[in-house]
């Protein structure tokens, strides 16, 4: 789990992390895995700093206004001062995530339940996926933005497949090409 939640206000992308204020409790994923996707997404790393109240056993922010804070420096974040009208080109990793949303969508209207996907260009599979023979398969997406040329199986194609053989054999690759404006 790289964040816990997301979301997009206008041209910026935030990845939250949600965290006990208190330490006593430690949230699935990570700090680095927060960086991670916001470095690969130019998007802004937070942190969600939450305090349990015991009166109410409820949770509440930690901090005033959104309650977010910067993961890196620690100053709190306003989102929405950080929007701006400038026009801000997808990186490799949404590129990516894009085409592996393509290929799930293509994989449920062909009637295949998910099994999980995830959008980090680094990790293969992209997707795992049940067989119409009932048995897992996977894919491996890769993406390419015009003018570059359709995407090509990658060379370490073998060790992907020989690295997942005890779960599944059926390995797929689907290459996705896009288009977008320059104006």
């Amino acid at each position: 789990m790289l964040e816990h939640l997301s979301f997009r206000l206008g041209n910026q992308l935030f990845f939250v992390r949600v965290e006990d204020a208190d330490d006593q409790i430690a949230g699935p994923g990570s700090r680095r895995g927060l960086l991670t996707v916001a470095q690969g997404t130019n998007g802004h790393a937070c942190i969600l700093p939450m305090r349990k109240r015991m009166l109410r056993s409820s949770w509440v922010a930690d901090r005033p206004g959104w309650g977010l804070v910067d993961a890196r420096s620690g100053r709190p974040v306003d989102p929405h001062a950080l929007v701006t009208d400038e026009r801000i080109e997808m990186t490799d990793w949404e590129l990516h995530d894009m085409a592996v949303q393509v290929v799930r969508e293509h994989l449920q209207q062909q009637g295949f339940e998910l099994m999980s996907w995830q959008g980090n260009p680094e990790v293969d599979p992209s997707i795992w996926f049940i067989g119409k023979s009932g048995r897992p398969g996977w894919v491996v997406v890769r993406a390419a933005l015009f003018p570059d040329e359709e995407p090509e199986r990658p060379d370490h194609w073998e060790d992907i497949a020989r690295g997942k053989s005890h779960l599944s054999t059926i390995g797929h690759f689907a290459p996705v090409g896009s288009a977008g404006s320059t104006s």
